[in-house]
């Protein structure tokens, strides 16, 4: 039997393409996008990543879905650049949950000059591990972007959030060709990009379109695409707005991955709102990674252990390091986490 041939990795993609991919009957774009992730990815496994807020809150940006923002009432307690030990520390013990990448982030308009040294020493400490380095750190000028890829950062984080047309509705603070002027310079000092949207933000399925077209239409797609779902917080401007059609999203991941098939499809934000149900059927249309850990930077995330007993119920391998067997991996993620609950029962048996 003849292989099928691989979907071809486009860079021109129209309005009139995508619109007929998100008026495809449901069923019929679920078995396109698994098609499609089949030929460029492993059908049962997950990377796995985790997320450290390295510097919290006081941000100021106006992006009006951020509790990190200087300008809304969140009851955020901010936080100073964390010393480079505490996250390496972080760093260790996200390794020895199942981690292969280590995202680190900073609520800055910018990185500034003094706080560079320590950033740099952070990612040199995260690859002395074998883990892969992430951060996102706001705009990034050339020189910057360059000391970031010479220490050694696999990959820069810099959503584009939404479409250039609904972009203005977002934030006010900094320009859409900004952001795509940082992922320019992150492209040109050789690192990875790590760029998505966030849906549910009370944009139309046209600024969908957008933002996957011009994701797609990029000379070399993002390696790392994060599909967010608003995570609605009491004092930001978007806390009332109305909540996202759980299909819009799963149908929104599943043209990512028709769009940009080589990519990663990373399911982030939201997951808290997902049940299982729902998650498995990211899955099914492409989405093959996640952050796990409590927290990504300031909302809630699911636990490791709800994540690996997911990832049992539908046969998922986490992504592994290849001198690392799958089982025994497993084992020890699973130990971890039962360490951890009994240390925890021990600690509410003795405070009570």
């Amino acid at each position: 039997m003849q292989a099928l041939e691989k979907a071809p990795i486009r860079h021109d993609w129209t309005e009139e393409e995508v619109r007929e991919l998100f008026q495809m009957p449901f069923m019929d774009l679920m078995f396109k996008a698994q098609t499609v992730h089949r030929q460029y990815h492993k059908p049962n496994q997950v990377q796995v990543s985790t997320l450290c807020s390295i510097k919290t809150g006081a941000c100021p940006e106006d992006c009006k879905y951020c509790p990190q923002s200087a300008r809304y009432n969140t009851d955020l307690e901010t936080e100073r650049l964390m010393k480079v030990k505490a996250v390496l520390k972080e760093a260790a013990e996200a390794k020895a949950k199942g981690a292969t990448r280590f995202c680190m982030g900073a609520a800055w308009k910018s990185p500034r000059a003094k706080d560079m040294p320590y950033v740099l020493e952070m990612i040199r400490g995260v690859k002395e591990m074998g883990m892969e380095a992430c951060m996102t750190l706001g705009t990034l000028e050339s020189g910057q972007a360059q000391e970031l890829a010479d220490a050694g950062l696999d990959y820069y984080n810099h959503n584009l959030d939404t479409s250039p047309e609904f972009y203005g509705n977002i934030i006010t603070t900094r320009t859409y060709q900004d952001r795509l002027d940082t992922l320019s310079n992150v492209r040109e000092a050789g690192m990875k990009v790590c760029c998505g949207g966030i849906m549910g933000m009370g944009e139309n399925e046209r600024d969908r379109i957008g933002l996957l077209m011009t994701l797609a239409n990029m000379a070399d797609h993002p390696e790392s695409v994060p599909m967010n779902m608003l995570v609605k917080v009491e004092g930001t401007p978007l806390e009332n707005v109305d909540d996202l059609e759980p299909f819009d999203f799963i149908r929104t991941i599943a043209i990512a991955r028709i769009m940009m098939p080589a990519s990663a499809v990373r399911l982030s934000a939201g997951r808290t709102n997902m049940n299982e149900q729902m998650q498995a059927m990211c899955f099914m249309a492409g989405a093959n990674s996640i952050f796990y850990g409590e927290k990504l930077l300031t909302t809630e995330n699911p636990e490791a252990d709800a994540d690996m007993m997911l990832f049992r119920k539908l046969s998922i391998n986490s992504e592994q390091n290849e001198d690392v067997s799958d089982e025994a991996h497993e084992q020890a993620i699973l130990h971890n986490i039962q360490a951890e609950q009994d240390s925890k029962l021990f600690t509410d048996a003795a405070a009570s």
